[in-house]
Parts: structure tokens; sequence; C-alpha cells
């Protein structure tokens, strides 16, 4: 006696599926899916955009997408385990301001800068630096929506305590550069309290006071 048994939905899950028909949608919650999800519109808008479109896929395809992004339907780093680290529509105006960010990781900045400065004669050595470390630190202890701002705020830090060494080196020796000796003690007396004394917040950059000509603006951050 020939049996013939229905495999469809079987044959559907492992071949794909038109996801975007009720059917489609209907395995998709059976599955366990929540269609109306944060996570689940992120993973359509991101098929979409790939491919120009959805048209078939399966399951497990959309269960590992899912798992790629948290409640609120931002995407998670696998190499960092956080989210709010990709420049996106909702956060791309937001990305550059100057926000506050904690006094650790401006200290943290401040030494790691001064180390590697003395250490490669003032020459930025994109082989050995471990400044990413201080960036990931930092986003570790900022909210996700404001992650990317905090990277832009610790970046202008960074870029002047690296300015004020190179200020004091050639303080007292105006002809040192990049790569040249740096003279004992150089260094001694700049703090990281003194830089940031002197910054105020002018557009998306942080700048030396004396150089915002009769600028009134405070570092309000």
């Amino acid at each position: 006696m020939l049996i013939i048994r229905d495999f469809s939905n079987r044959f559907q899950q492992m071949s794909g599926m038109p996801i975007n028909s009720k059917g489609g949608k209907d395995i998709l919650r059976k599955a366990g899916i929540d269609t109306n999800s944060k996570q689940y519109q992120a993973v359509m808008q991101s098929m979409s955009s790939a491919s120009h479109g959805v048209g078939y896929t399966t399951v497990s395809a959309i269960k590992n997408r899912m798992s790629r992004y948290d409640k609120d339907g931002d995407y998670v780093s696998p190499l960092t385990g956080m989210a709010g680290l990709v420049v996106t529509d909702k956060n791309r105006a937001s990305k550059n301001k100057i926000i506050s960010i904690p006094e650790s990781s401006r200290d943290e900045m401040f030494e790691l800068t001064k180390k590697e400065f003395l250490r490669e004669n003032g020459v930025a050595n994109g082989d050995t630096t471990k400044r990413t470390d201080v960036y990931m630190n930092l986003y570790r202890k900022m909210n996700k929506n404001d992650r990317l701002a905090a990277g832009h705020t610790l970046e202008q830090y960074e870029r002047a305590y690296t300015q004020a060494f190179v200020d004091a080196v050639k303080k007292i020796n105006p002809k040192w550069g990049p790569g040249k000796p740096i003279s004992d003690g150089a260094l001694d007396d700049i703090t990281r309290e003194s830089i940031d004394s002197a910054l105020v917040k002018s557009g998306s950059e942080l700048v030396k006071r004396s150089s915002v000509s009769g600028s009134s603006l405070d570092l309000q951050i």
C-alpha cells in the first residue's frame, strides 16, 4: 500500500519559504518567532537592503540573524558583545556630539597616550598602540545610545593630550620632530586636569580656550 505524506512544511523550512506570504509568517510564528518584534523587523530590513527585497529564506536563517540583534533591534557586535557601535540612520545625527564621559576613561587615555608618546618618540604606531582597549573600556561604561558620541568625545581628548605633549617637547627643543629623541622629564609637569580645564566645546570639537577668539563658550558636557 502506497502511503503519501505531506512534507511541504519540512521542505520549506529546509529549502526556503516566501516569508512575506501569510503561510510563511504562520510558519515563523509556529517556530516561536515574533514577527512583530524589533529584532525580526531589523533582520527583515537588513536582508531587504542586502538583496533589494526579501524573497525566500529559512526559519533557522531568520533565528540566526535575530540572535545578532537586541530587543530594541540594535545590532550586537560579535567581537565586542555590545550594541550601539554601528552608525545607522537612527544615531547618525548624534554620533559626533561632545558629551560627558567618565573621568576614569580620560585618565586612562591620558596615561596611555603619554606612555606611547614617550616610547615611540612621538610617532603614532598603529601596530603597537593599545588605544582600542581604552575605547572598549569606555564603551562598556556608557549607555548604548551614547557609545558613538562617547567615542568621538574621547577622541577629542586624545588629540588634545597628544598636542599638549608635542607643544611641551617643542618648548624645550623647537627643532624636535616625531621620531627624534625626547628630552628626559619633558612631560613631567603636564597633567590631565590642566589640559582638560583649558578645553572648550566648539561645535562637535574640543579646542583650547585661547584658540577660540573672543569666545565665551563653557565646556558643558
